[in-house]
């Protein structure tokens, strides 16, 4: 009997071990077991399957021990992740590291343990092993990278190699799982008081210890409300201390125990509220009905304000009422916080979150509590696919438009969107893709009967959509004299208007820092990162220049390099910048950004969303992370700062994203009352997609886009591959890409588009070149064409030279 093990390794393969005779009947698919690699190399692999087909090409090595009494990962994961392995060119290991939590994901840890070969022997120690040695000698077990902090890694091989010598420690290279339960002290009455007239006599002899009745009374209190009670709210609520409680303990009264206890705390549930629909919400929810009664995928437009999440949760109700599971998606986190305090309510403890904000141990208890099916519905990112759901029924793709669905790097570089429908398929359930900008590919499913279709036309109870004015840039040239360089007269007007109101404004500025670039108005040189091709950023914040590719923060230059001129001028404007210049106009203000710079660590946009709710902002300078599905009801007036920034992205999907980004920022604006204002700065006002944004024109938007990718052969009517090289010197690179994209040349019915530098060419000292293939909708040309370019790939990295050479695959490049 063998076994196929995915590894947590980038082998292009499982690899396929003995299974020896006693483990045979306990091994299923799923389960965890340790195996060998190498000589003496241990990891922790996933079996993939089971099988009695013995592989010739190599000697067979048997499975060391099972780690799991149950597969961790159910079948219906391991069809999943071998379709993800095969659509997106990935290697099977990496599936795995991006599917499990890393508590899941066992680790060799190498440890010493003291084991002097003679008994209370005295040794001579260098100075640096007797620190060692007397920590081994009162722990009796520390691991490698404990003892490399002890004695510092300058030291560390001279000290491993004198305790060996000695002969006073062994190895142990075991696999240890990192995940614990988190345990907690917990209260019970013992039971010999627990009729009435033993716990009446009880109270009379504590009388003489008011703190120990106190205790008593404090205990009696919780252990109503709660199924047990914990030490830590015993003490707090009565005002007691450990060494109290032990004595009650010692007394016979209370029995003290570890337990396992949850990580994830829930706030208390509330009512469970009505739905009630408008008018326009039931003639969407009906279509709705209907087209999922046909396809199994339904497009869900619409528009910004609509209500669409009234649908999401009428249609997981009946999910749930079948006894199935839901999966909620939503392309980035920060949009979690909002939506869960909504669900919250409609669901309770029914519902959990997951995405990488959580700690590792959190993620694993999520994964149980899913596979156990205690949690019927889960809301979070892409990361959300990999949970080891039982019966999932519906799936829903919540601003499926929007391009963080998309996985950048690590591998696999999957679709969330995407990868949700093949899902959904494994499991025979439904999807419902909304969005108010939907994107050309899902509205071109639609029209080729592909995908059914609803739509809402209207803002929830009737609200109008809000009005877009497109503000000539050119007259920033009018307040350029007082110093004020980003908002137009026009627009400081209108934000004046809105604060006198008492209303909200949102600011739109697609880059972060304070200045993008800087240059030297004498010769035009402009301070560029050392390690990448690109020019560093000035954020006033750090008073740094940053590079945002490899995060390397350099010094302001004060003089120029090249000329020895000190006239070094900033040009064009992030957020940071409009902050200050906005807190400069109008110095009552409150004032805050939401940027990558602002919102790091795990609290910071919670408490931000929660502020701005709060009304305790009143203007929010942001990237495009204020775009994304935020509903306040405060918000009177958006202003996109800089529209032509947006519209001259050297990118064939550029007016979609420019139209989807305008829309969506738009759509903040007069949620509540209709009486919504947004303005649009942009020198080039006659580009079509600032029309369509302003008659919230989707229809002509998808006719025009259509044509133009019918015409050069783009997605939706062809496939797209990216091929990355990436390598230290730029010949190899370049040598590389050619020699790739000659083999595939030979290929019929595919475009070899390169190869060409990429847009940012040099990236942490790694040059790059891209090869970018046209395949037509035919899977016989797209596997030929995939099986080729991985079959170069081995061949390409194999010769000498090119052992160092990186080639990365992104199928559905966004």
């Amino acid at each position: 009997m063998f076994a196929d093990i995915i590894l947590p390794l980038n082998l292009p393969q499982v690899l396929t071990y003995g299974v020896p005779a006693e483990m045979q009947d306990l091994l299923r698919p799923g389960m965890r077991v340790e195996v060998s690699l190498g000589k003496n190399k241990q990891y922790a692999g996933v079996v993939q399957k089971v099988h009695n087909n013995k592989p010739e090409l190599y000697s067979i090595k048997p499975i060391r021990s099972i780690i799991d009494e149950e597969p961790v990962v159910n079948e219906t994961q391991l069809r999943f992740w071998d379709w993800i392995t095969h659509y997106y060119m990935a290697a099977p290991g990496e599936v795995m590291q991006a599917a499990l939590p890393a508590h899941l994901k066992l680790m060799a840890e190498t440890t010493l343990i003291w084991s002097p070969a003679v008994e209370h022997a005295i040794y001579e120690w260098s100075d640096e092993a007797y620190l060692a040695a007397e920590a081994l000698e009162l722990r009796k077990e520390l691991s490698i990278s404990e003892v490399r902090a002890i004695v510092g890694p300058k030291h560390f091989n001279d000290v491993l190699n004198e305790l060996l010598e000695k002969e006073v420690v062994l190895i142990n290279d075991t696999l240890e799982p990192s995940y614990r339960p988190r345990k907690e002290k917990t209260i019970a009455l013992t039971p010999a008081y627990e009729n009435e007239d033993a716990m009446r006599q009880l109270f009379d002899t504590l009388q003489k210890a008011p703190k120990q009745l106190e205790l008593l009374m404090a205990y009696i209190e919780l252990s109503m409300k709660n199924n047990f009670v914990r030490q830590a709210d015993l003490i707090e609520r009565s005002g007691a201390t450990g060494a109290q409680v032990k004595a009650l303990a010692d007394k016979g009264v209370f029995t003290i125990e570890e337990k396992e206890v949850d990580r994830l705390v829930y706030k208390e549930a509330k009512d469970v509220k009505a739905i009630a629909f408008t008018p326009a919400q039931q003639k969407a929810f009906d279509e709705l009905e209907k087209g999922l009664e046909e396809k199994d995928v339904a497009l869900l437009h619409g528009v910004t304000g609509s209500g669409k999440t009234l649908l999401y949760i009428h249609k997981i109700k009946a999910c749930l009422a079948a006894g199935k599971q839901a999966i909620f998606l939503l392309p980035e986190i920060g949009l979690t916080t909002q939506l869960v305090n909504r669900l919250y309510a409609y669901f309770g403890e029914e519902l959990g979150v997951y995405h990488s904000r959580f700690t590792n141990n959190e993620r694993v208890e999520i994964w149980e509590k899913v596979r156990q099916g205690r949690y019927k519905i889960i809301v979070g990112p892409r990361s959300a696919l990999w949970l080891p759901y039982n019966d999932i029924g519906l799936i829903i793709a919540d601003e499926e438009h929007d391009g963080s669905y998309k996985q950048k790097d690590p591998s696999p570089r999957f679709h969330a969107r995407d990868a949700a429908i093949f899902l959904a398929g494994l499991h025979k359930a439904k999807v419902i893709l909304g969005s108010a900008t939907p994107s050309i590919e899902s509205l071109y499913n639609v029209k080729q009967g592909k995908y059914a279709f609803a739509q809402i036309r209207e803002r929830y109870l009737g609200v109008n959509m809000p009005a877009i004015e497109v503000i000539n840039a050119k007259s920033l040239d009018t307040v350029r004299q007082q110093g004020f360089k980003m908002l137009t007269p026009e627009l400081q007007q209108a934000m004046l208007s809105a604060l006198q109101q008492r209303k909200q404004i949102i600011l739109f500025q697609n880059r972060r820092g304070y200045a993008p670039f800087q240059v030297c108005v004498m010769c035009g040189w402009i301070p560029q990162c050392r390690n990448c091709a690109v020019s560093l950023t000035y954020h006033k914040s750090s008073d740094k220049l940053h590079c945002h590719y490899c995060g390397l923060k350099y010094p302001i230059v004060h003089t120029c390099p090249a000329c020895g001129s000190n006239r070094i001028q900033s040009k064009t404007f992030g957020t940071e910048r409009i902050e200050e210049e906005v807190k400069q106009l109008f110095p009552d203000a409150r004032v805050a950004r939401m940027d990558l710079d602002s919102m790091r660590g795990k609290e910071a946009l919670p408490k931000l969303l929660e502020e701005v709710e709060k009304h305790k902002i009143d203007i929010l300078v942001g990237t495009q992370m204020v775009v994304k599905g935020l509903d306040f009801a405060n918000i009177a007036m958006v202003g996109i700062l800089s529209a032509d920034t947006l519209l001259s992205y050297p990118d064939f999907r550029v007016n979609e994203r420019a139209f989807q980004l305008m829309e969506q920022v738009a759509g903040r604006a007069g949620r509540a009352d209709g009486a919504g204002k947004v303005y649009i700065q942009a020198y080039n006002l006659e580009h079509p997609v600032l029309k369509w944004v302003q008659e919230h024109d989707v229809k002509t938007y998808y006719d025009y886009e259509i044509q133009y990718r019918s015409r050069f052969a783009y997605p939706p009517f062809t496939r797209l591959i990216k091929i990355v090289f990436k390598h230290k010197d730029e010949p190899k690179a370049v040598a590389a890409a050619g020699q790739l994209a000659e083999a595939l040349k030979l290929v019929d019915g595919i475009q070899v588009q390169g190869p060409v530098p990429a847009l940012v060419a040099r990236v942490r000292n790694l040059f790059i070149q891209e090869l970018w293939i046209k395949c037509p909708r035919d899977i016989r040309t797209i596997e030929h064409t995939k099986f080729v370019a991985k079959e170069q790939r081995n061949i390409i990295t194999a010769q000498k030279g090119f052992t160092s050479l990186q080639i990365l695959f992104d199928v559905d490049p966004v």
